[in-house]
């Protein structure tokens, strides 16, 4: 016996019952009974497209019907196999099923089509969106409703390792443009019932799909109200990547610290996730968003969790003082120089002052030159092709910097301090974050060549109060720490023990806090035994 395959949405008794009543705009946008008034219809608004198919045939061999898709978007096998054969050839029990109560259409999706991913729609606007999505439209002659099947077939690149996120231990898959596979997965890492996908289109010209991801019962409901909220609200024409979303639902929109994250790693969502956030998707873009987010995120990998908590303890302690470093090392140079040398060991006053003989530039213009010099010289090398990008970074480092130093256009340990400067950015794991404190860099050389170390503390503090006064979806940008949350301090400088991290952070106010079990730790530890002992082996023997 044939099993019945899932409908579309049959219409309401009201809505048969009224169907000439409501709007002119309603009743326009719905379909006429007459096969040539629909076809007449898209062919106008599809016409013009060389890749537009309009496919006429008979269901059952009698009744005439039409069938509308783009050949670019399609899968040409589905559409002639498993559609357009069996409507054509039909069956002697479906003809003889024919006078059964229910419209057509929905009899041809139970017994004849060959495929679960059928709807029916009647409404014309529905249609055209349909074809332009890649579905393919099935308009039968004297029906009001058009069946609508899912084709859609675009090529895709293969699922590799992030370029932007390397780790040498940790899984090796990373998003791609496709939304249905970034969203298979997310659901292969979090296989429960309770993660929740919901979907959206944003864009009048694109209809981009965005999905807005996260777990019922760990994730605070009104959280995802908020971000649905915000989406809902963005009217533009096209979203073409993750990042127009973004600027859309921060909170401060003239800040250089960004206050959502992105990320193309699975793992690294599903962690999130799994500590009460929300990841939203978007169809076309391979990066993730996830929000709320604290500054703490920016400086942590996943490495941090799949590796023993004391080595990546300080190997995170390491890059946040090369975070500091890269920051604040450049107008410390020029306020200790210009100001206060006698700061300096007097061997190296000597040096410093021996380099910088002859050098015509004071040292916050030299320093300002070089620092120009340096990010011209790395958005060049992005720019570029790969195998170009990687001679010219060595070229402009080695050649252009040895050569400045030898005309005596810069003194060799501002090249020194500006090279330390930059290998700490580097350091910095997120983009957004290396590139806010680079921009931040330039005004904080400038008040340390005014005020000196004064200066520098003047700038230092105006940047705390900015952090201080930032927040991503009501959440502090410097939570765990200002708010103070004990259980969030674990993971904040140093990353404590898995079974240290009983609780959820509190700053994203989780329905369910636990997610390590009480005393887990003392059971561990409690529970080993070692049963291949030398000396208790000998004792046993014995």
């Amino acid at each position: 016996m044939r099993l019945r395959k899932r409908r579309g949405k049959a219409p309401e008794p009201s809505e048969t019952e009224n169907k000439d009543e409501g709007s002119p705009e309603e009743r326009q946008d719905r379909i006429g009974d007459r096969l040539e008034e629909t076809v007449g219809r898209l062919q106008d608004k599809f016409g013009g497209n060389d890749d537009f198919v309009l496919c006429r045939f008979q269901v059952y061999g009698r009744i005439p019907a039409a069938m509308f898709y783009y050949s670019s978007m399609v899968d040409s096998t589905a559409v002639n196999e498993v559609i357009l054969k069996p409507l054509m050839l039909g069956s002697p029990a479906s003809e003889q099923e024919g006078g059964e109560s229910g419209s057509l259409p929905h009899r041809l999706i139970d017994d004849i089509l060959y495929h679960s991913g059928c709807t029916t729609e009647g409404r014309y606007s529905a249609l055209v969106g349909a074809i332009v999505r890649g579905q393919t439209v099935i308009v039968v002659e004297g029906e009001t409703e058009a069946i609508v099947v899912q084709t859609r077939s675009i090529d895709k690149r293969s699922i590799d390792t992030p370029a932007t996120e390397q780790v040498i231990r940790g899984p090796r898959e990373g998003f791609i443009e496709m939304l249905s596979t970034n969203m298979a997965l997310l659901r292969y890492r979090l296989q429960t019932p309770e993660f929740h996908i919901q979907t959206m289109e944003i864009g009048r010209k694109t209809m981009s799909k965005v999905a807005v991801c996260y777990i019922e019962g760990v994730t605070n409901a009104e959280l995802v109200k908020e971000v649905r909220d915000r989406l809902s609200r963005i009217d533009i024409d096209a979203v073409l990547d993750s990042g127009y979303l973004e600027q859309f639902i921060e909170d401060n929109h003239i800040s250089p610290f960004p206050q959502v994250q992105y990320t193309e790693r699975p793992d690294k969502v599903v962690a999130n996730l799994l500590e009460g956030r929300v990841a939203i998707l978007v169809d076309g873009s391979p990066l993730a968003l996830v929000v709320p987010t604290v500054f703490s995120q920016f400086y942590q990998t996943v490495e941090d969790y799949t590796e023993r908590f004391l080595l990546m303890s300080a190997v995170r302690m390491a890059r946040f003082v090369a975070l500091i470093f890269s920051l604040v090392f450049p107008s410390l140079y020029v306020a200790i120089i210009s100001f206060n040398p006698e700061l300096i060991p007097t061997e190296f006053a000597v040096a410093v002052a021996g380099g910088r003989a002859g050098v015509p530039f004071p040292a916050v213009i030299e320093v300002l030159v070089i620092e120009i010099a340096m990010e011209v010289l790395r958005e060049a090398t992005i720019r570029l092709p790969q195998q170009v990008g990687g001679a010219l970074s060595i070229v402009g480092v080695l050649v252009v910097g040895q050569a400045a130093v030898a005309a005596g256009f810069v003194s060799p340990i501002t090249v020194v301090i500006i090279a330390l400067t930059t290998i700490g950015s580097f350091a910095t794991p997120a983009f957004n974050v290396a590139l806010a404190l680079r921009l931040l860099r330039f005004p904080l050389i400038i008040m340390a060549g005014i005020f000196g170390l004064y200066g520098v503390m003047i700038g230092l503090i105006l940047i705390a109060n900015h952090l201080l006064s930032l927040k991503s979806f009501g959440v502090p940008y410097l939570s765990p720490l200002v708010p103070s949350d004990s259980s969030g301090l674990k993971d904040l400088l140093v990353r404590g023990p898995l079974w240290w991290m009983q609780k959820r952070p509190a700053f994203l106010r989780p329905k369910e806090t636990d997610r390590v079990r009480p005393g887990l730790g003392k059971r561990i530890m409690a529970g080993t035994d070692n049963v291949l002992d030398p000396a208790r082996q000998e004792k046993k023997e014995r």
